[in-house]
């Protein structure tokens, strides 16, 4: 039906119908001429009842819903042709409806008007602010967790990234290829242990959970939650090495004790042996005979004493085993060691060199464990040098004072020089056909153990230094001045 063809009456039940609250003003005055039959529900009163009413009889009695300001705002429509705004209008019982309000000028037949259409916003401002309150936990919460959150899409690029994961892997995720993060190969897809980093920074490890998402055709993917166990990781890493210290240390014990058997049990026909030979020397005669028979005995009985000095030292080394914790002299602890690492540089034609301090170097330590680190580092030392020609072969033995006090010791080849391997401590470096790396991870442990450190570095102009200090420990004539 053509607009022409509605009577006047209809445009008035039209306007009644709305569900919008509907005010007409004066457009010099603001009085209330007319409001339709929404707003007076709302508002309470009658349309003659509203028309001699001003800002304060029906607005909230507020600083910002003064009459100043509802007379600014409507004749900012006035000016403008439209204005919004939100007003909080009193009803009759006195209830404060809190609304959005817009008012557009109209110019009328006979006058200019503002008409204010306005709707109670109360619940929505409610709701809007429950929303607020749970998205603002949420991002606390989010803020808060340890845990990072990736959500990945099919190309495996960030489509959502938690703070936590952004702290955790630097930078900004969003839009990022997430395989430039995974240090092990693939984005992970299942439950695991697995290294995270940035591109050129240090990966460290993660525990990691993989799962789908579909939230409301929002967000779609995989989404991987994370978090840092490289602690743990370093922990249970120590804890195998001490496992695996304290296995050699049991292994070390019982070569302990098998040694000191076999040296008393040696140590008698050795006695027995030698009284034998001196029996015989003394029934010999003085002709030619008996002499080259005298020549040969008495090469015996010098074999049979060198026999008994490396048994009596075996046995002064090894019967140390139990001892705990004592003063000692670094330099001590290497002449204790001399003479084994003397007899392995013989085997292989290498020349030792010992150039021990002048003055004693204190530590407190436990000897055995300490002598243990001399000897497989200048073991490893006499190794080295069995790939080079004979002439070549030497190896020096220092102790000094270091410029920090502390007592040191180094161990100089001329071999190739220091390993390259960043793990040369941990128990998985070895250049040695059929070694296991062992050696230079127990000794690492032991000097740690005592507050000591260790480490190598160049020989000038070939080979490495290995060397190791411990904290100085006082004299007994200082110690008891104190």
């Amino acid at each position: 039906m053509p607009v022409d063809d509605l009577d006047p009456t209809d445009f008035h039940e039209l306007t009644e119908a709305l569900k919008y609250c509907v005010l007409i003003h004066d457009a010099i005055t603001f009085d209330i001429l007319w409001a339709n039959r929404a707003a007076c529900d709302l508002l309470g009163w009658t349309v003659d009842e509203l028309k001699p009413l001003k800002a304060p009889d029906m607005s909230k009695n507020a600083r910002q819903y003064t009459r100043e300001l509802g007379h600014r705002w409507l004749g900012h429509a006035v000016e403008h042709g439209i204005s919004a705004t939100e007003w909080c209008y009193r009803s009759k019982n006195g209830e404060e409806i809190l609304t959005e309000a817009i008012a557009i000028r109209v110019q009328l037949a006979a006058r200019t008007a503002v008409m204010v259409q306005f709707r109670d916003i109360a619940e929505e401002k409610a709701v809007r602010r429950d929303l607020s309150r749970t998205e603002n936990r949420l991002h606390a919460f989010l803020g808060g967790l340890a845990e990072g959150i990736v959500v990945l899409d099919d190309a495996n690029r960030v489509v959502f990234a938690s703070e936590a994961a952004s702290r955790e892997l630097g930078g900004d995720l969003d839009g990022a290829d997430f395989t430039a993060y995974c240090c092990d190969g693939p984005v992970p897809e299942h439950e695991g242990r697995y290294r995270f980093a940035a591109p050129g920074s240090t990966p460290r490890w993660y525990a990691a959970t993989c799962q789908r998402i579909d939230i409301e055709s929002d967000l779609r993917g995989r989404m991987l939650l994370f978090y840092d166990i490289t602690d743990r990781v370093s922990a249970e890493e120590r804890h195998r090495r001490d496992t695996q210290h304290l296995d050699h240390l049991a292994r070390y014990n019982a070569m302990g004790d098998m040694a000191m058997a076999i040296a008393h049990e040696v140590s008698q026909p050795l006695a027995a042996a030698y009284n034998f030979v001196e029996g015989a020397r003394g029934r010999l005669g003085t002709d030619t005979a008996d002499e080259a028979v005298a020549w040969g005995l008495d090469n015996a009985v010098r074999q049979i004493e060198r026999a008994r000095r490396i048994l009596s030292s075996l046995r002064g080394y090894v019967g140390r085993l139990e001892q705990s914790e004592q003063l000692t002299d670094l330099n001590a602890i290497v002449r204790d060691c001399a003479y084994f690492v003397e007899l392995r540089a013989q085997e292989h034609a290498v020349a030792v060199e010992f150039d021990l301090a002048a003055e004693p170097l204190p530590v407190r330590c436990e000897n055995v464990l300490i002598g243990q680190v001399v000897m497989n580092l200048a073991s490893n030392a006499v190794d080295e040098m069995t790939r080079w020609p004979r002439a070549e072969r030497s190896v020096r033995i220092v102790t000094r004072r270091g410029d920090d006090g502390r007592p040191e010791l180094a161990i100089h080849d001329r071999g190739l020089g220091p390993p390259t391997d960043e793990r040369i401590f941990e128990g998985v470096f070895t250049s040695k056909e059929n070694g296991s790396g062992i050696g230079l991870a127990l000794s690492h442990r032991i000097v740690t153990r005592h507050g000591g450190t260790i480490g190598v570095h160049a020989n000038e102009p070939r080979g490495a230094v290995f060397w190791f200090a411990l904290p100085a420990a006082p004299t007994r004539a200082e110690a008891g001045s104190t």
